[in-house]
């Protein structure tokens, strides 16, 4: 956002279902954010929604400064026709993979050859290498990724910054090394952050990585373990998995409709919780957030039924099978008390 040179009243679009992580360096700059809700097909913002909120903001005489892309739960956001309407006016794209770590994108000709059809309940039939595809976070001007404690990938916490945009890495570590200005005493003509990652935890990282497709493998495996369990539980259904990518699944993420279901979310989150079984709802929406509160928002009716139906399971990577079955025998119980 610094490197955009970000001025107050300036006006930078994000998805709206996030973590307010992916939104609050907007405020560091005293611009304002711009919600774009979502799609059902992959929980990620909706290609067509962001079109029209661009067009809008242009009759206004406010030209976005940034589109800020998340994609969410270990899933690409559809990035072809989101980075051509940025491309069409100029825009940067920013994306923020910080969940997406070990995600592809196959893009818009990869599901022509499927027929244009788009899959809500299932993978895509059609199975194709990770190497055919694209990372998310490698098309825009920059990425960000997460190591946090709870991502794939850990080093306890950090995160990565990447771009092909040379001059922008360069400022970066930079503005991330406390702006010392090269003198052999110390001078500072901006100001800077202490954002390094140390040495040693930049090495753990490193030594993950070797595994990171085992660990998505884990998570991918935790999710049909669950599909499986659930499959007869009315009123349930699973983060769809869109056709235009492959999904790490970094969190198996569920909707129960309280209508078909007889029970809903928060209900059985709280019979997990009894059971010591952690379990968070989705993200609430960014433009219900009182610190977001007065900031454009396009939609958010489909954000705010995810958030109001969505419950995300015990996911990670070194979950046994006793622990699922655990996790599915808690789950059935809370459901069969409705």
């Amino acid at each position: 956002m610094r490197w955009l040179n970000l001025q107050p009243g300036d006006e930078v679009i994000c998805s709206t279902l996030t973590f307010s992580a992916s939104v609050n360096p907007v405020l560091y700059e005293r611009a304002t954010p711009v919600f774009v809700d979502c799609d059902d097909i992959s929980w990620n913002m909706a290609p067509a929604l962001l079109a029209e909120a661009i067009e809008h903001r242009l009759k206004q005489g406010k030209k976005p400064k940034a589109v800020i892309l998340v994609h969410l739960y270990g899933q690409s956001a559809d990035i072809d026709p989101i980075a051509a309407t940025c491309a069409k006016h100029a825009i940067p794209l920013i994306e923020d993979a910080a969940e997406a770590l070990g995600a592809v994108y196959y893009g818009t000709a990869q599901r022509t050859e499927d027929s244009g059809q788009m899959t809500t309940a299932k993978s895509s039939s059609v199975v194709r290498p990770p190497s055919s595809g694209v990372a998310p976070g490698s098309v825009g001007l920059c990425g960000v990724h997460s190591f946090n404690g709870n991502k794939i990938i850990t080093t306890s916490g950090g995160g990565m910054l990447t771009s092909n945009n040379a001059k922008l890495i360069d400022k970066a570590r930079f503005w991330a090394t406390q702006a010392r200005d090269p003198a052999p005493h110390y001078e500072h003509s901006e100001i800077g952050f202490n954002y390094r990652m140390s040495n040693v935890l930049a090495a753990i990282g490193r030594g993950q990585l070797r595994v990171l497709e085992e660990r998505v493998d884990a998570r991918r495996r935790n999710c049909a373990f669950y599909q499986a369990a659930f499959k007869d539980l009315p009123g349930v259904a699973f983060m769809p998995e869109a056709n235009f990518g492959r999904c790490t699944r970094w969190l198996t993420c569920i909707t129960v409709d309280p209508r078909a279901a007889g029970t809903d979310r928060e209900k059985i989150r709280l019979a997990l919780e009894r059971e010591n079984i952690e379990a968070r709802p989705v993200w609430k929406p960014m433009h219900l957030q009182p610190i977001f509160k007065g900031c454009p928002a396009y939609g958010g009716a489909v954000a705010e039924r995810l958030f109001e139906n969505g419950l995300c399971l015990p996911s990670g990577s070194n979950l046994a099978e006793s622990d699922l079955v655990r996790v599915v025998e808690a789950f059935r119980k809370a459901f069969d008390r409705r």
